[in-house]
């Protein structure tokens, strides 16, 4: 089986992580968090993936070749961002399926641990033009939803709404026929969640839903990143490309923790990262050459590459860009982002995202 996955976003909600690096490429876990995704969907079938590609679009080439994680890789990029149905399009020029196969379409930004296997036995079975992947959320008001009716058939893509119907939500993996997707435009912006799947309904072609509530997190934001990063060390959610056992913490070759450190919670240790002793680290990712000075307190946040925390400081939610640095004494809580190479002097002054 053959799949799309779409990996050309900015991630501007992740800022300063994606600064320098795409959202898909971050390491997530000890490993980019695409290789998480390329080792799930070959352990699900998949053979071959074709790389929706745009922003900073050569690096996700370089990162894994021709074949990565049991998977042939292919890589399409667009010239300007061409929405989902778009990119989808632009990206099945490389695609060698017949007209009546499945391509599986993934999103560059989700980690699930739903069965694919199923939801393409449920498209085959029922001959549709597009199977979705939904999932059951406690707030779905938060979301649009997608009702379906007794034979599993989508029926509707409704926005956001105080009072919605289901609490089944789009979880942005689906199911294609091949000449499914030929209908979309060519070079043309286009939304498969406004425009595609709507007229497919209108049209009468049958539109399926597969609904599974196994784990699913879209990790767009930093508090969403550091949860799957720290679900997939403690194994919350198995992965193939897990480099290491689950377990409380992941400690990279080349890194160095304290026997006085106390670093748990599903918390990873980057290569050439220092935890000295005295100091906690808790449910957080320390990316490489990262250091916590002795003391120091890190909780639910990220430590992106050279970032330093001096003595006695405290974060917690916090984002740290490439080589900041927080001096001795800073409390920074909340959702504070700090830039790249930005130092905040040693203080006893609090400091949060509401400040």
């Amino acid at each position: 089986m053959e799949a799309i996955l779409l990996v050309g976003g900015q991630g501007t909600r992740l800022r300063p992580l994606t600064i320098s690096t795409p959202k898909p490429l971050l390491p997530t876990a000890g490993a980019a968090f695409l290789a998480h995704q390329l080792a799930r969907a070959h352990a699900e079938g998949v053979e071959r993936i074709v790389f929706a590609t745009s922003y900073r679009a050569e690096m996700f080439e370089a990162a894994f070749g021709t074949r990565a994680h049991g998977v042939e890789l292919a890589y399409v990029s667009e010239d300007e961002p061409l929405g989902t149905g778009g990119a989808i399009r632009n990206a099945a020029r490389a695609l060698t399926s017949g007209p009546d196969d499945p391509v599986l379409i993934l999103n560059g930004d989700i980690l699930s641990g739903h069965d694919v296997r199923a939801q393409v036995k449920m498209h085959e079975e029922a001959g549709a033009a597009v199977t979705l992947h939904l999932t059951e959320v406690d707030d779905p008001s938060r979301f649009g939803c997608v009702p379906t009716d007794d034979q599993g058939r989508v029926t509707a893509f409704l926005e956001k709404t105080p009072h919605p119907v289901t609490n089944q939500i789009n979880a942005g993996c689906y199911v294609f026929r091949r000449s499914a997707v030929d209908t979309i435009p060519e070079d043309e912006v286009v939304s498969v969640e406004r425009e595609t799947f709507p007229a497919l309904i209108a049209s009468g072609a049958p539109v399926m839903g597969y609904v599974e509530s196994a784990y699913w997190l879209d990790v767009g934001t930093p508090e969403a990143f550091v949860r799957g990063s720290r679900d997939l060390v403690l194994g919350t959610l198995a992965s193939p490309a897990m480099p290491g056992e689950p377990g409380e913490r992941l400690v990279l070759p080349g890194a160095s923790v304290a026997a006085g450190a106390v670093v748990r919670g599903g918390t990873t240790v980057g290569r050439g990262a220092v935890v000295e002793p005295g100091a906690t680290v808790i449910g957080s990712v320390l990316l490489d050459d990262a250091f916590v000075a002795e003391g120091a307190t890190v909780r639910d946040s990220v430590l992106s590459r050279g970032a330093r925390v001096g003595h006695g400081a405290v974060l917690e939610g916090v984002v740290l860009g490439d080589g900041a640095v927080v001096g001795p004494g800073n409390e920074l809580r909340g959702g504070l982002r700090v830039w790249p190479g930005i130092e905040l002097p040693p203080t006893a002054v609090r400091f949060s995202a509401d400040t």
